[in-house]
């Protein structure tokens, strides 16, 4: 149960990170006191093995910087702690798991660049550092020990300027320099516990019960167990130590260290150290100002920190960036050490398990620590065989999975688009690569197939026996068809009758809005546009129609409440939405609809209703704490946590975490 869990990770510290954290931190701390005069550096302690301090940007009393600094090479990043890298990688894959990582987001390369142009002044060499993209709406950033920096998709949307993204890099990088993470008992047990809390998770839910379906205290019929309930569980188990291991703010302490170094790398890198100042000021005008927000919650004592980052930005000025050749010894040598580190040795070298082309049916699928490395990898540096191989890698391995289908089934649409991305991705770097050509001969071979196969498509769907896989890949293979928007409405029917209301509404609104592509055969082949436009159009509203009022979608409501080309169905879908949004019953279904739609009409009706959900389920879950329910009470937590992170529900959470035995 949850307080087991709970109270079970304050003795999983010390050991596994290596050493018990004590209350002065073990390596060397700097004391950095400000003024109109410029800043002084004083040493308090001293150890072995210190992490190089952050250089010292110019301060416009002390009048420069080490006239060596440029000099010398970028350094070559090592694992100092292979098991708390192990820890940290290990949090790391299952955040990118849990939440999505953006690795072909349009301002990634931008992340890298600049995060590693931040490490590179850092002077840090203990781990290799990597910088990523989640897929989170709200605005927010985050570090791990050993030197993985995420970056909230959120957070971009706030169309941050380079000065401004060095900032915020600059801060988490500096949690990592500064060594924040192991001062604070509570993380350091959190890291230690994720580490284990999957086989815990999976004992103790093989302890709880064979039960397939129960009734919850709400009074509602849930399926609790299946097959594959143990694996469930410790998911679930997971994704709650997680959460609080990452939503979790630091001490003021260290948030005010982190600050100040972070500005002071931000301008070793080459930024204007204003950009702490810009960023906070974005913050306050863009983002909600409620205290339990995403970055105020993980970030607080906001007041008082923009205040410092003007007064320290006026002692401080930009330095000259470091020479290219540094900046891209350091990303090679980053990706050296990621591409070379082994999770586990006991399955042999990841680069041993890789198979490519023809060879590719008998590849290894990766786990999720594996895909987080690769993804490392190829951030640390887009260029070259490695990085080249691994793009390779993937589209084998997607290749031979789609090709384990039958030909009618196979989804060359979406296998296309993949191979487009990734040669492109390539050639952003490399535009003579002989990897790039190698796939255009791939993707040639691919299109033909999918040409030379529409025929069979075509007569199967006039023929109207199929299953709905072929429908999807039959859209996804051929958007230029004549056939289009019939198949879309077969397709919108067959998800209605399976309950897939979303998918259904936007293959209706297909078969529905008549386009130029209806127009031009695919590859010269199949039907005469325009048949039938009216008839399919008519049917199409019709089943919109059906939907609207019994559709339980707040997305897919509010997408038909707010088009005006049908005034009928936009009032049945406007006052179904209006009885749903306070009235849904699945914290799922609001966080899509905030997730999509952050300005919608019921923005804050469903955000009562989601706190009211979330707060359902953290008593539920107290309930079954009690009564010794260990997999259903983890089960609550977990739902609270990754779709109500910042809700009351989930602070609560945090602090009962806390109070059974994960102190600062």
């Amino acid at each position: 149960m949850l307080v087991t869990l709970a109270g079970s990770v304050g003795g999983w510290a010390g050991a596994a990170i290596g050493q018990e954290p004590s209350p002065t931190p073990p390596d060397a701390v700097t004391e950095v006191t400000g003024g109109t005069g410029g800043t002084e550096v004083s040493e308090v302690s001293e150890v072995s093995e210190v992490a190089p301090s952050a250089p010292q940007a110019e301060s416009t009393a002390a009048g420069g910087t080490d006239p060596g600094l440029e000099a010398s090479p970028a350094p070559a990043p090592r694992i100092a702690n292979p098991d708390l890298f192990s820890k940290s990688v290990r949090a790391a894959a299952e955040a990118t798991r849990q939440y999505g990582l953006l690795e072909e987001h349009p301002d990634a390369e931008r992340v890298a660049e600049i995060g590693y142009r931040i490490a590179l002044a850092s002077g840090f060499d203990q781990y290799p550092f990597s910088f990523g993209v989640v897929d989170l709406a709200i605005p927010n950033a985050f570090a791990l020990p050993a030197g993985q920096i995420f970056i909230t998709r959120g957070m971009l949307d706030l169309d941050l300027t380079d000065d401004q993204l060095a900032a915020l890099l600059g801060h988490e990088v500096a949690h990592v320099t500064e060594e924040h993470f192991l001062r604070i008992k509570r993380r350091a047990n959190l890291l230690n516990a994720l580490a284990q809390v999957a086989t815990i998770g999976a004992v103790v839910a093989a302890a709880s019960g064979d039960d397939d379906y129960y009734q919850g205290p709400g009074g509602y019929i849930v399926r609790d167990r299946n097959p594959t309930a143990d694996l469930a569980v410790a998911a679930q188990s997971t994704s709650v130590v997680l959460s609080e291991l990452l939503l979790r703010s630091y001490s003021r302490d260290n948030e005010d260290e982190s600050d100040e170094v972070g500005q002071r790398l931000a301008a070793a890198a080459g930024f204007d150290p204003d950009g702490a100042r810009q960023l906070m000021t974005k913050m306050r005008t863009r983002i909600p100002q409620e205290k339990s927000f995403g970055y105020w919650q993980t970030h607080p004592f906001f007041d008082q920190r923009i205040d410092a980052a003007e007064a320290r930005a006026k002692g401080l000025r930009a330095q000259p960036p470091a020479a290219a050749d540094r900046l891209t010894g350091l990303r090679k040598a980053t990706q050296r050490v990621l591409h070379e580190y082994e999770p586990d040795p006991t399955r042999g070298r990841r680069g041993d398990r890789r198979a490519t082309g023809d060879d590719a049916t008998g590849a290894e699928a990766p786990d999720s620590t594996t895909e987080f490395l690769e993804s490392a990898t190829l951030t640390a540096w887009p260029n070259g065989e490695i990085s080249h191989r691994i793009l390779a890698d993937r589209l084998a391995r997607l290749r031979a999975e789609e090709f384990e289908r039958l030909p009618s089934s196979r989804d060359y649409g979406a296998l296309i688009d993949s191979y487009q991305r990734q040669i492109a991705r390539i050639a952003r770097h490399d535009t003579d690569s002989q990897v790039v050509e190698t796939l255009r001969g791939e993707l040639s071979q691919l299109r033909r197939e999918s040409q030379d196969l529409y025929p069979e498509a075509e007569r199967i769907f006039e023929r109207g026996v199929y299953e709905t896989s072929f429908l999807e890949s039959f859209l996804s293979n051929y958007p230029e068809s004549s056939l289009r928007r019939r198949a879309a409405l077969q397709l919108a029917l067959a998800c209605s009758r399976l309950g897939r209301e979303s998918d259904a509404v936007a293959n209706f609104l297909v078969a529905w809005r008549r386009d130029d592509a209806d127009a031009a055969p695919a590859g010269g082949t199949g039907g005469t546009a325009g048949t039938g436009d009216d008839e399919l159009a008519a049917a199409a509203a019709r089943g919109l129609r059906n939907l609207a009022p019994v559709l339980q979608q707040l997305a897919a409501l509010e997408q038909l409440a707010t088009q005006d080309e049908d005034p009928e169905l936009q009032e049945l879908a406007a006052r179904r939405l209006d009885e749903q949004a306070s009235s849904f019953r699945e914290l799922e279904n609001g966080a899509a609809y905030l997730e999509r739609f952050p300005d919608g009409l019921y923005v804050d009706t469903v955000s009562a209703r989601m706190e009211t959900l979330a707060d359902t389920l953290y008593r539920e879950m107290v309930l079954y704490q009690q009564i010794g329910d260990s997999a259903k009470a983890i089960a609550r937590a977990s739902r609270i946590l990754e779709l109500a992170p910042f809700s009351e529900a989930a602070r609560r959470l945090g602090e009962q975490l806390e109070d059974q035995g994960v102190e600062p």
